[in-house]
């Protein structure tokens, strides 16, 4: 860099302050000698009223300055001088103006004044003064060179040599490319000619590097005027430049910032919105940035007010995002998404247990500070040439999420506080979409923890079926909604499918889902008929309601829902199914022949209009596939929905495909179809149970019932080679048909049935169900169905047609201890 400095052609400045000015030049006795177009435009004087005429004849006729004498030792008085006052303009009216005066001095000598004037309104005379803003013209050092109808210089202030650092003795005589020479130099004198040529204004741009400060770029805004004698002619040109640094600072401050509001915080990851800070500080800001998170943030959970940086073990974080001028950023010592640890004793930390932003115009990397504790990061600063350092904490709602680094390496200018004010105004935007991102992670973490919860795991169908679903909520940035399904194994190897739909989806309906879901499990466990249980169901939705609305503090529930309820039993091969409200099934037949059975519809659960719901009994043959599904998944906002029940028919007509491949095929989005309902399918593929895995007797109503019983099970159990679960089967059956002949008056019916477990069912004509008591030391009798209890895994009664029956399970792999019955007193014997 030379002492002349440097400077760049900008683009058009809109600082309208100085070019908007009237210019006139006055001679050492205030007489004016050229005239601008400008100045007749504001005080309404052309150049012949008033060049060759005292200057004091557009100024206030008060005493001190009413004649030329006072005005010039004013002058003389300030080599630059600047405020407000009032002027007459030609018509009499008395303008308030902003002015500046300016000394220039010529090559022998001599010397000129430049008045340059910026009007900032009109008043009145009554009026008086008042007070006006100040503008930049009067706050701003100016330079001022004027140059002859050649462009070669004449005169020029003090203060122009400050903005190029060109000497006044290397200026007189010559034009600016013998005194700058180069490129930007003959693009200046294009704009000087412009201004002769128009007698209009001409205004530029250009930036430079003032020997004051060869550091930091400045910015220049110079206005050319054509100056004119009486006759006007033209006269030569005068050029004023003003710093506008600071306004250019803050105009690009500002597009920075606008910048910021679009590309950070894009989307609602916490990685991702990290590296968007970090693209968007390099290189507008710095030439290598980093932003660390809290190891928990990305995960969403909440971060602490306060990171302890002291302990034995230092804070952690994970490098979220970086950026760098240079490719594949060498200054970094850690890939993103790596685990990063802050060293105690560092800036960093300082930082974090402050929660102060830290300045370091020139970062100190000798022997004895804190890089020496940081091998690692010293030979990266040293390496890249790492010299400025700007570290902010990220902060939200009084939580601190983490730290981001700026550092300059290439760019020789250390940060200023400008450069600090800039970089916390983006950390403290992009906290804001840290946080939101933060929040949004743990809201959606908590939603699909309450989906995994709601919703089975995995799909037990025993013996009965082979299952396979999928579940695609439309709310999808929460993850959840109203639709649920279960499979749920029953006594006597059946099992029930079940699929339901809350109205409306989110948080509130997959709640309200989660309740329905319970409700039906625990009726199911009582071995009701589908269309029992669908009336208690009902019930159940009509007293959460009213609940819900007896709670002021309560949101109200999700009101509504319909469920499909079908119980099949692989025995005989007959489903048993009811509906309250819901899409009937799809059956699809061996041969793929798709059928929707005519159910009854019944009314939606929750309503309360007291219809009773009704079932229907099918058998489903071998090889067949049955299909519950919820309307999100047959209907749209354009078709009916027996348009979208002939896609899914003609999706499921190849039943010998996975039932993988048939959820998939069955779900996959429609051409112009847009998710606005969950959807929720849920397919079976009935199995049958071999007549060898069941066991039948009817008995006769007396005594010799239980011995008859006791015999028959166990030469079963041998023949299945079950042998080790003789003897506490021969128990359960001695108990159940005792309590049938005591209890019953019609024939009894004894069943076994292997499957996953070993299922023992005793049938009697009495429809009250049995009820487990303990029995005092002194009763003779009472203690049946305990002991069934302490041998099976679970035991229960359901009602059936002309009375009950009641069943008990044990395991196939091992029979009961005998501790577990310990204390319990032997079965009798028949």
């Amino acid at each position: 860099m030379t002492s002349t400095g440097r400077v760049t052609l900008g683009k058009r400045s809109n600082t309208r302050e100085v070019s908007e000015s009237a210019v006139a030049m006055l001679d050492e006795r205030g007489t004016v000698v050229a005239w601008t177009q400008a100045a007749e435009q504001l005080l309404g004087y052309s150049a012949a009223d008033v060049v060759g005429r005292a200057a004091a004849l557009v100024l206030p006729s008060s005493e001190e300055t009413s004649t030329r004498s006072a005005f010039v030792e004013q002058c003389r008085a300030q080599n630059d001088r600047s405020g407000t006052m009032t002027v007459r303009h030609r018509d009499g009216r008395m303008l308030d103006i902003n002015y500046r005066i300016s000394m220039l001095r010529g090559q022998d000598g001599t010397f000129r004044w430049l008045v340059s004037v910026t009007g900032v309104g009109t008043l009145s005379r009554a009026a008086g003064n008042g007070s006006v803003r100040e503008s930049l013209l009067t706050r701003t050092p100016i330079g001022i060179i004027v140059r002859d109808p050649q462009l070669r210089c004449v005169w020029v202030n003090d203060t122009i040599e400050s903005h190029d650092g060109i000497p006044r003795d290397r200026r007189f005589g010559r034009r600016l490319t013998s005194s700058l020479p180069g490129i930007e130099a003959e693009a200046l004198e294009a704009v000087m000619r412009r201004a002769l040529r128009n007698g209009t204004t001409a205004v530029h741009e250009y930036r430079a590097w003032p020997t004051e400060d060869p550091r930091r770029e400045h910015a220049f805004s110079a206005s050319y005027f054509c100056l004119k004698d009486a006759d006007g002619k033209t006269l030569g040109v005068c050029g004023i430049s003003v710093d506008v640094t600071g306004n250019q600072r803050a105009r690009e401050r500002l597009a920075i910032l606008s910048q910021a509001r679009t590309r950070i915080g894009s989307t609602l990851d916490v990685m991702r919105t990290g590296q968007e800070l970090a693209d968007l500080a390099v290189p507008v800001l710095a030439d290598y940035a980093y932003v660390d998170l809290g190891e928990s943030i990305p995960f969403g959970e909440e971060p602490s007010t306060r990171i302890d940086t002291m302990s034995g073990r230092p804070p952690v974080f994970l490098r979220a995002g970086q950026a760098s001028i240079h490719p594949g950023i060498p200054e970094s010592s850690f890939a993103r998404g790596e685990t990063v640890f802050v060293p105690p004793t560092s800036p960093l930390a300082g930082v974090l247990r402050t929660g102060r932003s830290h300045l370091e115009p020139v970062l100190d990397a000798s022997p004895g500070t804190w890089i020496d504790h940081d091998p690692a990061r010293a030979q990266k600063i040293r390496e890249n040439g790492m010299h400025s350092l700007i570290i902010v904490p990220i902060i939200a709602r009084r939580a601190i999420l983490g730290v981001a680094l700026f550092i300059r390496t290439e760019d020789p200018v250390p940060f200023q506080e400008d450069d600090l004010l800039l970089a916390e105004e983006l950390v403290t935007r992009a906290a804001l979409s840290l946080d939101n991102a933060r929040q949004y992670t743990r809201e959606h973490t908590t939603a699909l923890a309450l989906q995994r919860n709601l919703l089975p795991h995995r799909l037990m169908g025993g013996a009965a079926v082979e299952a396979a679903w999928r579940y695609l909520p439309a709310d999808t940035e929460v993850g959840v909604g109203g639709d649920w399904f279960d499979v749920i194994p029953l006594s006597g190897a059946r099992v029930a499918l079940v699929v339901g739909d809350v109205v409306g989806h989110g948080i509130n309906a997959a709640a309200t889902m989660g309740r329905l879901r319970t409700a039906v499990r625990t009726l199911a466990d009582m071995e009701l008929s589908p269309d029992e249980l669908l009336a208690r169901l009902d019930d159940t939705c009509q007293r959460l309601a009213e609940e819900d609305a007896d709670a002021a503090d309560q949101t109200p529930s999700v009101v509504g829902a319909t469920c499909l309820y079908a119980v099949y039993d692989p025995i005989t091969r007959r489903c048993t199914m009811a509906r309250a409200g819901h899409p009937p099934p799809a059956i699809i037949g061996p041969q793929g022949r798709v059928t929707f059975p005519d159910l009854p519809t019944g009314s939606p659960l929750g309503i309360g209009l007291g219809v009773p719901f009704e079932a229907v009994e099918l058998e489903l043959p071998e090889g067949s596939l049955l299909a519950l599904y919820t309307d999100g998944l047959v209907e749209t906002r354009d078709d009916d929905i027996d348009v979208g029940m002939r896609r899914l028919g003609t999706a499921l007509a190849q039943p010998s495909r996975s039932l993988e491949d048939l959820c998939t095929r069955a779900t996959e989005p429609w051409p112009g179809r847009a998710p606005s309902d969950d959807i929720t399918l849920l397919l079976a593929r009935p199995l049958s149970l071999s007549p060898t895995q069941v066991a039948s007797w009817t008995l006769p109503n007396d005594r010799t019932a239980v011995r008859s019983a006791r015999h028959m099970a166990a030469r079963r159990l041998t023949e299945w080679g079950l042998e080790r679960l003789q003897d506490p089967t021969q128990l359960i059956v001695s108990e159940l048909v005792t309590n049938a002949v005591r209890h019953s008056t019609g024939s009894i019916g004894l069943r076994l049935i292997r499957h996953q477990v070993l299922t023992c069912e005793v049938f009697d004509t009495d429809v009250n169900s049995p009820r487990l008591r303990h029995a005092r030391a002194i009763d003779e009798d009472g203690r049946g169905l305990f002991l069934v209890a302490q041998l099976s895994r679970r035991w229960g009664a359901r009602s059936e047609s002309g009375g009950k029956v009641i069943w008990a399970e044990q395991g196939l792999d091992s029979a009961p201890s005998h501790a577990r019955a310990s204390g319990t007193p032997p079965a009798r014997k028949e």
